[in-house]
């Protein structure tokens, strides 16, 4: 495992960012149930940990998506804080357009053609960030990467990624 890896496991431990509950599984926004559970939300309150996420995701996007334009998410606040870093705009994807008012599937603006990196907090099985994905294409943008603080690297992600 490598240095970022093994300094990350380390801090979301030390904030109890990650949950066993073998007796009593947890329900993953997927339908999976698991007794392991990584409390990504749990992270904004350490200003040293959120730190530590936000650098550390604003050097991978430097360093694999130089051409970035736009940073979009589902993870609002790591999104936003990312693209703070990179002085770039920033929009959020909605799961499901609003039943109210503008209606948005996208919060913010994206101009055509702008190239996009998809900002994740936590990736499991990788529906939602597909679905993300697929948002803004309609969207007449180019998706140039994506991002996550965590994954679980699970082969169904993996593959659906691929596809």
């Amino acid at each position: 495992m490598n240095n970022i890896k093994k300094d990350f496991a380390a801090l979301l431990l030390q904030v109890n960012a990650i949950k066993l509950q073998p007796n009593e599984p947890f329900t993953w926004a997927s339908g999976w149930k698991s007794p392991f559970y990584c409390d990504n939300r749990r992270t904004l309150s350490f200003p040293q940990l959120r730190n530590f996420i936000k650098v550390e995701l604003t050097h991978h996007i430097l360093e694999h998506f130089p051409e970035v334009e736009a940073v979009a998410t589902g993870a609002i606040a790591q999104g936003a804080l990312v693209a703070d870093s990179l002085q770039l705009p920033f929009v959020y994807v909605r799961s499901k357009p609003k039943d109210h008012g503008l209606e948005n599937l996208i919060e913010g603006e994206l101009k055509p053609g702008q190239k996009v990196v998809v900002v994740e907090d936590l990736i499991s099985t990788g529906g939602s960030s597909l679905k993300a994905v697929e948002a803004i294409r309609k969207a007449d943008c180019e998706v140039v990467g994506m991002v996550a603080a965590y994954t679980y690297g699970f082969p169904v992600a993996e593959k659906a990624f691929e596809e």
